[in-house]
């Protein structure tokens, strides 16, 4: 986890985030819902979802560089907004 956190330098998070709001906004406009919930959903997937895979020791994280960890912060971007969106995307 250590070389992990190593890797991910304070440059890398700002991407990640920066990748959740783009990946919020963009479902806000296709489904139409808040944009404030998806924007939050999409930057704590991205956020979140390289560290999971650490901490669950997939190794290749650390090993592969800035683009694999971009990519696997879209992944869990697009996840927890699909996961918001099918929890509390239904209106009343």
């Amino acid at each position: 986890m250590e070389t992990f956190l190593d890797v991910v330098g304070a440059l890398a998070l700002i991407l990640l985030a920066l990748i959740g709001v783009v990946s919020g906004l963009i479902a806000a406009v296709i489904t139409g819902g808040s944009k404030a919930k998806y924007v939050i959903a999409g930057v704590l997937g991205a956020v979140a979802f390289p560290f999971i895979l650490a901490a669950l020791g997939v190794t290749a994280l650390a090993g592969a560089g800035l683009v694999l960890i971009l990519f696997t912060g879209v992944v869990g971007a697009v996840i927890l907004v699909v996961l918001v969106k099918a929890l509390f995307g239904r209106k009343s």
